[in-house]
């Protein structure tokens, strides 16, 4: 899918796109981190109408609910166009000394140069985990990085 992105000055980012069904979609990323989603008409390319706007945090609930199913396959994407890159997945298990810990506690990245990318938790997907983010047992951690990098991260979190 294409999509093209416009720079409107003083405002942010706009992003649009042609669904499936030919609706002409645009996604307005305010500088201030608020979102606004239109359409425009198929009658007139020119006038959006807004469906409706959403603030940073319900954007990024609402790129985790649709991010989720994908996200695996789509880092797996990645690292078939980058050569030497790889994605891994590593669980927390009980015996972790990081489980109950925040995810900096690690330094996983700082001692294997893998990044964390993601967070896997039951059905829940935490894309782009922050530092302070507290493992938990069974939380599956998607990782890209070198085989090697992985398999560290694996070693830290498995200790």
């Amino acid at each position: 899918m294409d999509v093209n992105e416009v720079l409107l000055p003083g405002v942010g980012l706009r992003y649009e796109f042609t669904n499936a069904d030919g609706d002409h979609i645009a996604i307005v990323a305010r500088r201030e981190g608020t979102f606004e989603i239109g359409r425009y008409s198929a009658d007139d390319p020119d006038e959006a109408r807004q469906v409706f706007r959403l603030t940073s945090a319900e954007a990024d609930t609402m790129a985790e609910i649709l991010g989720a199913p994908r996200i695996a396959e789509r880092f797996a994407d990645l690292t078939k166009e980058v050569p030497g890159l790889s994605a891994g997945q590593v669980v927390v298990p009980a015996e972790s000394v990081h489980r109950g810990k925040p995810l900096g506690h690690t330094r996983a990245r700082t001692r294997t140069g893998a990044s964390i990318v993601a967070i896997v938790r039951g059905d829940n997907v935490i894309a782009s985990p922050t530092p302070d983010e507290v493992l938990r047992q069974g939380d599956v951690l998607v990782v890209i990085g070198t085989h090697e990098g992985i398999s560290g991260v694996r070693a830290i979190i498995e200790s």
